[in-house]
């Protein structure tokens, strides 16, 4: 046995699950380590969707704005008919920000730069993601997994406290728990690569054939890059050229036009879609997170984004139990992140149905801002709420005012690893002591904070005395009248934030 702790966290995979869950420990002081296999971050645009929640996700995180930068929104769909002519139409059902929900359109950012930018945000924060090293193999006990790890020095063995397998659907960590992943191969294989192309413009999604699985065909052109992301349904069984040459001759049999050329590939992949679920996300000491745990076709955006609310939901969870809190919160993990996955994976599918038939239209439930916790035993009201906002939701968002006269929103006072309670109408101190972790405001006349516009009154639909806990990944999970508020010491207590002795 390796006697002692190299460090607390081993992250297998650095893809988007990986590194949203070593910025979540990093930000928190956890010493973690992140391996990958590949010899060099992924290539490819695969995940290129950003929804919503993941944009306020990334706004905790702190790199929203520049993934904004690297990427852009979506651009509209553009419809060939057999003619020549075309229609363009609009996927996404247009919505204005509210005070509420301040992002409402998915943005299009290829998936190497959106990990590129987390990266940067790892670095800022002292980690580094460490390629061209592969988990060989692990033993755990009640105490910790000893791991080894090939690398170019060779074998190593080291042991940690907890290890997380975020290493894709086909995860060696998964397999070697021989964890179970149920689920169906949807009967549909599919073509994706990064091309540079001449023959159209880049104001629009290019799309022909919609409706045919045998000769549909799409070039979306890729913010922040010079690239198109070509996305065909292939035969399922056969070799796919995916050479220039050979995809090149791909869009003319299917579009009937020799004046689109591909100059180059960049990556390129021919994949058939699956829809699988695994029994459970949790062994041990080991944990699956991302496509290890759940792995969807493409349709709806919905694979990187539920990839990496896992980590998001498991980073917190992780590092409060390191520094103390019951062991029991890690049970929560698989609680609220695989009904979440199910619910996923059956929209997907159902996207993927309509799909085939070339309807692509979305609403709001591709953008995951009603997915929430309300089951969870983490969730507490008292009394019960009979409507609106409940313990276990989104927390929303809201335009505020510091008593000193600035302007704020509620996210700024969320952003970070801390929880957040805020009671409305009350002295900032009558409901629970202070302490590290945790952040109290007033709102109102006697408070720090100002509701001038009502908006957190009516996102939240509080009375005077109310109490609103936030968790650290910014859902609710308390909401409590004054006559309850003592409730909230022993909840806080149950995560690790109990009062000084």
């Amino acid at each position: 046995m390796v006697p002692n702790f190299s460090t607390d966290v081993l992250i297998v995979g650095a893809g988007a699950a990986g590194l949203t869950l070593a910025i979540e420990l990093a930000r928190r002081g956890v010493a973690l380590r992140l391996i990958d296999r590949l010899d060099g971050p992924f290539p490819g645009s695969r995940g290129k969707g950003i929804q919503p929640r993941s944009q306020e996700v990334f706004e905790d995180l702190g790199i929203l704005d520049r993934v904004v930068a690297t990427g852009g929104l979506y651009p509209p769909p553009r419809d060939y008919r057999h003619d020549g002519g075309y229609e363009e139409s609009q996927i996404l059902e247009p919505h204005d920000p509210t005070p509420d929900v301040p992002y409402r359109l998915p943005l299009l950012v290829p998936q190497f730069l959106t990990e590129a930018a987390m990266r940067e945000r790892l670095a800022e924060l002292g980690s580094y993601p460490e390629f061209g090293r592969e988990l060989k193999g692990f033993e755990q006990d009640g105490e910790g997994v000893n791991a080894r790890i090939a690398g170019p020095a060779g074998e190593e063995t080291v042991r940690v406290r907890y290890l997380v397998g975020a290493d894709g659907g086909r995860s060696v960590v998964r397999q070697a728990l021989a964890i179970g992943f149920p689920g169906k191969t949807l009967g549909v294989r599919a073509v994706v690569a990064d091309v540079v192309l001449e023959g159209l413009s880049r104001d629009a999604w290019h799309r022909f054939n919609h409706g045919s699985m045998e000769t549909q065909l799409s070039l979306c052109p890729l913010a922040g890059t010079d690239m198109f992301q070509l996305q065909a349904p292939v035969p399922l069984e056969g070799d796919v050229d995916l050479s220039a040459e050979g995809l090149t001759a791909m869009v003319a049999g299917r579009t009937g036009r020799g004046d689109i050329v591909i100059r180059s590939v960049s990556w390129a992949s021919a994949y058939t879609m699956n829809a699988r679920l695994a029994d459970r996300y949790r062994d041990g000491r080991v944990f699956l997170a991302g496509d290890a745990a759940h792995i969807h076709p493409p349709t709806g955006g919905q694979g990187l984004n539920t990839s990496l609310q896992d980590a998001y939901n498991l980073g917190w969870k992780l590092a409060a139990v390191l520094a103390g809190a019951p062991e029991t919160l890690l049970a929560t993990y698989e609680e609220e992140r695989r009904p979440i996955a199910a619910n996923v994976l059956g929209l997907s599918t159902k996207l993927l149905e309509a799909a085939k038939g070339g309807v692509m239209r979305r609403g709001r439930e591709v953008q995951q801002l009603d997915l929430g916790y309300r089951e969870s035993s983490l969730a507490m009201e008292k009394p019960a709420r009979g409507g609106g906002v409940r313990a276990g939701d989104r927390a929303p968002d809201a335009p505020v005012r510091g008593v000193a006269g600035m302007p704020t929103r509620l996210f700024k006072l969320f952003q970070g690893p801390h929880w957040t309670l805020l009671g409305y109408g009350l002295d900032r101190l009558s409901a629970v002591e202070p302490r590290p972790g945790l952040h109290i405001h007033a709102v109102g006349p006697h408070g720090d904070i100002i509701d001038d516009g009502g908006h957190l009154r009516a996102a939240y639909g509080l009375s005077l005395g109310d109490w609103v806990l936030v968790r650290p990944d910014k859902y609710i999970g308390a909401i409590v009248s004054s006559d309850h508020a003592p409730a909230l010491e022993t909840y806080l207590a149950s995560v690790g934030l109990p009062a000084r002795a």
